[in-house]
């Protein structure tokens, strides 16, 4: 959806969400997860309302009492709705964000989705960790189970998983004993996959085990690529690794105060009482792929006061706090969209 600026040659603002939600629980759920029931407190349950049909209405609604009221800016401001963001974007943004079409947006500057914050504060999102999902391979001798078999698969398997699970621990330690760091600061480290094996008495010839990693930008990649190059050496002869996902590009957006899009953004929220807390994103959103292609990109959904429910069981938000992100963004949009003329627009 496109609402056309007063000076469409200049670089446009994209506000982007997505379509898809995770599945659900139904039995532990309160209610229908897909009823949008709202009970006496204001609260609507239901799959998305946090991740993220909520801020995708908010944007329609803001946009619609803008429009009914006259208003119009010089930038051009468009909407996108994109599917597969849970399962990774690679049909959704990251596929649309190569095609002419998103060229022709000429898209300087977007807004994408962010996190409930349980405080008074709002959290904004200036970049990601970078999702890296690796299995590691370790082949051994086979034999009957009856016997004491060197070199086996599942000795090397023990020495990865000992590798990478004790990184994990230091980098638990690390944000666990600094106020200074988010869990966006830091890198996690989950084993989730375990496979190898075809009888109780057959010794395997091959195990391999899964890792979902997440890096913060100050993590040099290379170098970490390097420690698992390391890590499956100690484990033992022929230990090799594949990765189903490996994110490079660890681009962040300016929150300096002499950034255009910053400023406007954050003057705006400054002049509506709100508090404003800088976050690396801790998962991966579509985001990631907008700043690859040298954009800037904020993530910010305007949930306060809410626990942060999205993917669980008994998601919701409650209607004030949704009302309220709806007046919050009939000010950002003026503001984003009279930014004034900057040298990337020439």
């Amino acid at each position: 959806m496109t609402w056309e600026g007063t000076n469409p040659a200049l670089k446009s603002i994209l506000l982007n969400s997505h379509t898809d939600v995770v599945p659900v629980y139904q039995e532990h759920w309160k209610y229908n997860a897909f009823s949008a029931v709202k009970d006496a407190d204001g609260n609507i349950y239901g799959r998305g309302t946090q991740d993220m049909k909520s801020v995708t209405i908010q944007y329609i609604e803001a946009i619609r009492h803008l429009k009914a009221a006259g208003k119009r800016f010089p930038r051009t401001i468009h909407l996108t709705f994109v599917p597969d963001e849970e399962v990774g974007g690679k049909k959704g943004m990251e596929t649309f964000i190569r095609h002419p079409e998103f060229q022709n947006l000429n898209v300087g500057f977007a807004l994408d989705e962010g996190l409930a914050n349980p405080t008074e504060a709002f959290t904004v999102f200036y970049g990601e960790r970078n999702p890296w999902w690796v299995t590691v391979r370790c082949p051994g001798s086979p034999g009957h189970g009856s016997r004491f078999v060197e070199n086996t698969a599942a000795e090397k398997l023990r020495r990865v998983i000992n590798s990478f699970l004790d990184f994990r621990e230091k980098e638990r330690q690390r944000l666990n004993t600094s106020e200074c760091f988010t869990l966006g600061d830091v890198t996690t480290v989950n084993m989730t996959m375990v496979n190898g094996g075809v009888a109780y008495n057959v010794i395997p010839a091959e195990m391999d085990v899964s890792f979902d990693i997440r890096i913060p930008p100050t993590l040099n990649l290379q170098e970490f690529e390097e420690q698992i190059k390391a890590w499956c050496k100690e484990a033992g002869d022929d230990v090799t690794y594949d990765f189903a996902q490996k994110a490079m590009n660890q681009t962040t957006t300016s929150t300096e105060d002499s950034d255009p899009w910053w400023k406007a953004f954050s003057s705006t929220c400054k002049s509506l009482n709100m508090t404003l807390v800088k976050e690396i994103f801790p998962a991966a959103t579509d985001s990631r792929f907008i700043r690859a292609a040298g954009l800037p990109a904020i993530g910010f959904s305007p949930m306060n006061c809410t626990p942060i429910l999205l993917h669980d069981h008994n998601e919701f938000l409650n209607e004030r706090v949704f009302l309220r992100g709806v007046h919050v963004y009939e000010n950002l949009l003026p503001s984003l969209g009279s930014v004034p003329a900057l040298s990337v627009d020439t």
